[in-house]
């Protein structure tokens, strides 16, 4: 069978041979990543900031986000519940840390307009602490004329910022004060910071890192959530505009030729489950270091902590943009689905010293240096309006 979709592949080269090498571009569609440009003139101050809030890095980039603009002067957030993550996020704390990331690109956004923004969070009350329902995340609003705020020197990097998902360079250490810097783009939040790039201690996540990730592969239905979720070639990615992108020539071909096949998990041992898994050793392999943000579990503040987890996570990520440095979270040791259990407690104890009933792991990243990549494709801020 192997060999069979082996010839099928050689045969769709040819073809795309003969079309001119410019149809084998790896580059997304100039569609798929024209909100990266910015809102440009958006006479809207609230269309203008969601224009950055989109932007924001979200859980398997769902980007599970409603912006209701029928109050003036006021942007109500809520959760985009057709755009969750049930088997890998069973309870929905990833989609809710997404959340905080998205708000606060929206405040430093809003900022940057002279406007003083107040968040409210949960205005009608919080979620449960394993559930959403459809009252608002947030309220953000602020008064035309007030006195304008100091502009956050991170709003810079809002354009510039993104998830490089490739091998960092491991020849290339993570020197203590980019750590310092992470550490200080947090300060004052409602979470706990944690960093390492000691050899012994990094080697071990590195390996917590491979075991978690293959039990997300090995697992059907936590698989088949990315696997529904890829996107491939540029009509896909063009027209989806979120999900994992695949423009590459592989896997172009593959489906170009019937051979990209998203109606059953990847077989164990097949050419498809290894190029999987070889990706996520690499990832794992060539972590350089590692940081973490933490929360209190404190009752009825559940999914509070998670939005602020996400926000402390927004300027952690554009801090590290503006000094070069990469950070990608490695989601799978978080994650509560029940395979993932050993992995999950080990994680907590490694990183925190107590379980997760006590203090919860919200964001676990690798850290390190590798060239600039392309920016992941966005929908347009008309996608997240809410109706």
């Amino acid at each position: 069978m192997q060999r069979r979709v082996f010839i099928r592949v050689l045969g769709g080269a040819a073809v795309v041979a003969g079309a001119g090498l410019s149809a084998c571009s790896s580059q997304y569609p100039a569609e798929a990543v024209a909100p990266w440009q910015g809102p440009g003139t958006e006479p809207d101050v609230r269309r203008w900031a969601l224009g950055y809030a989109i932007l924001a890095p979200n859980s398997h980039n769902r980007q599970p986000w409603l912006a209701d603009l029928r109050e003036p002067n006021a942007i109500t957030l809520f959760v985009d519940r057709q755009r969750l993550l049930p088997e890998t996020d069973p309870w929905s704390r990833q989609i809710v840390v997404s959340q905080g990331t998205f708000i606060e690109s929206l405040l430093i956004a809003l900022t940057e307009r002279g406007l003083n923004a107040r968040l409210e969070l949960f205005p009608q009350g919080e979620f449960e602490a394993r559930a959403l329902d459809d009252r608002p995340v947030a309220r953000i609003s602020w008064n035309v004329g007030g006195a304008a705020p100091a502009k956050d020197p991170l709003f810079a990097q809002l354009l510039r910022r993104h998830t490089a998902k490739v091998p960092y360079d491991i020849t290339r250490e993570v020197a203590p004060p980019a750590f310092d810097a992470l550490r200080a783009a947090v300060a004052g939040r409602a979470v706990r910071y944690g960093a390492t790039a000691e050899p012994a201690q990094r080697e071990a996540l590195r390996q917590l890192c491979w075991d978690s990730a293959q039990v997300e592969i090995k697992t059907p239905r936590t698989v088949m959530e990315s696997v529904r979720l890829t996107r491939v070639g540029p009509a896909e990615i063009a027209l989806h505009r979120d999900g994992i992108a695949l423009n590459s020539l592989i896997p172009r071909l593959a489906a170009m030729v019937g051979a990209f096949d998203r109606s059953s998990p990847p077989a164990p041992g097949s050419t498809a489950e290894k190029q999987v898994l070889t990706r996520f050793e690499t990832h794992s392999r060539t972590a350089m270091g590692f940081v973490w943000l933490a929360t209190d579990v404190v009752p009825g503040r559940t999914r509070s902590a998670e939005v602020e987890a996400g926000r402390a996570y927004m300027r952690l990520q554009l801090k590290a943009t503006e000094i070069g440095l990469q950070v990608h979270p490695m989601s799978q040791a978080p994650q509560e689905f029940p395979e993932m259990r050993p992995h999950y407690d080990a994680l907590h104890q490694r990183l925190l010293g107590r379980p997760a009933s006590e203090q919860v792991v919200q964001m676990f990243c690798r850290v390190g240096y590798c060239e600039a990549q392309q920016p992941t494709p966005r929908r347009g801020v008309d996608a997240i309006i809410k109706a």
